[in-house]
């Protein structure tokens, strides 16, 4: 299963390049493209088959343990309560959704986007499980672990958000192989067999885990457990989120951009982006050719640099520059969360596969920050 990840991950990362470069020119093509409605359609078309292989990727990245999370305090009976309207329509009329919450409960340290995703995987197959009907159970339980459990779990404080259902349920081997990845009991077509490899790789990611029980004839449960979030200072900053105008940024242009990329699609395609911000771009194929490129072509206003890269990867590459031009901003584009925690907070991050509007917005988080000053 390991080696599995690991190959999965690594399919992921060429994908989301690929991915990218796909995406990146559609949109740019989208901009140039006469005004001809059956062109547009055929354009919106590719783009859309694009996305639903983002969303593949993701689910890939998650079982490999690899896609970045970004976490943040949770309670979870507010993140269910938000996903209603979504779930009623995702589950039809026919199955009917019950939450048992205690009235008291402890926030969770997650990523909200990913555990809504994992939830709502959660009760779809909850749905697909129940051809006849019945009643979905979404409920939650504080667990504490005094020591290491049969799974490595750390001893400590978690949360269980659990879904059950009331369907046909499963034999043990079948349970087994459920969280395989590409294992399915869904009909062809009608599922990848990585949703629940997704929600094991983001709960095992999150330093929680995911637990799977059923029978024959009875049915389904499924728990993610989480670890409940520390307690926090209030944040200083945490008003300007509520100012509306925050996150209002001017777009910063007539910059001199060196994009370094040992992907060739990839690198003419945020070549193309950068332009069209209205910025003079230089290329480099390599972290090497980028020192050269910055030797030749100072002054450099910003570096956006891919960080899986032979030899010298994007990190190392920015380690280099803050040694000799120590005040040049550098951007990390990556598909997954493949820097270790020191180095997450370092640099500004560029999730790929990423479109022109994530671009301009890191550039200006980089140049024109919240607080006015230059970063």
């Amino acid at each position: 299963m390991e080696a599995i990840g690991q190959l999965t991950g690594g399919i992921a990362h060429d994908f989301n390049n690929l991915l990218m470069a796909v995406l990146g020119s559609l949109q740019l093509l989208r901009k140039r493209l006469p005004d001809d409605a059956r062109m547009r359609a055929l354009l919106e078309n590719a783009h859309q088959g694009a996305q639903r292989g983002v969303g593949l990727t993701q689910r890939m990245l998650a079982f490999a343990r690899r896609q970045e999370l970004k976490p943040q305090i949770v309670h979870v009976p507010e993140l269910v309560r938000g996903m209603n309207d979504l779930i009623e329509r995702s589950i039809g009329s026919e199955i009917s959704v019950e939450t048992r919450f205690p009235l008291k409960f402890p926030p969770i340290k997650a990523d909200a986007n990913q555990l809504e995703a994992a939830f709502l995987n959660l009760v779809v197959n909850a749905r697909d499980a129940m051809s006849q009907g019945g009643t979905i159970i979404v409920s939650a339980r504080a667990e504490h672990l005094t020591g290491v459990s049969d799974e490595g779990l750390k001893a400590g404080h978690y949360v269980a958000l659990i879904v059950t259902d009331e369907g046909d349920g499963m034999d043990d081997t079948t349970v087994q192989r459920a969280i395989e990845p590409f294992f399915t009991t869904k009909g062809v077509g009608k599922g990848t067999g990585l949703g629940l490899s997704m929600v094991q790789g983001m709960a095992a990611q999150s330093g929680g885990r995911f637990l799977l029980s059923s029978k024959m004839g009875v049915g389904t449960t499924a728990e993610i457990w989480l670890p409940v979030a520390e307690p926090e200072a209030p944040d200083a900053n945490a008003a300007a989120d509520l100012d509306p105008d925050a996150g209002r940024r001017s777009t910063v242009r007539n910059l001199r951009v060196l994009a370094v990329d040992d992907d060739a699609l990839v690198l003419l395609n945020t070549a193309g982006m950068l332009e069209d911000l209205g910025h003079k771009v230089f290329q480099a194929i390599s972290a090497q050719d980028a020192l050269e490129v910055l030797r030749a072509e100072s002054p450099i206003d910003l570096v956006i640099t891919d960080q899986s890269m032979p030899r010298m990867t994007g990190h190392q590459l920015a380690a280099q520059i803050k040694i000799e031009w120590p005040d040049l901003p550098v951007i990390i584009a990556t598909g997954y969360a493949e820097l270790s925690a020191d180095i997450a907070g370092d640099l500004p991050r560029l999730g790929k596969p990423f479109g022109e509007w994530q671009l301009r917005q890191v550039i200006d988080d980089v140049f024109e920050p919240s607080d006015g000053s230059k970063k």
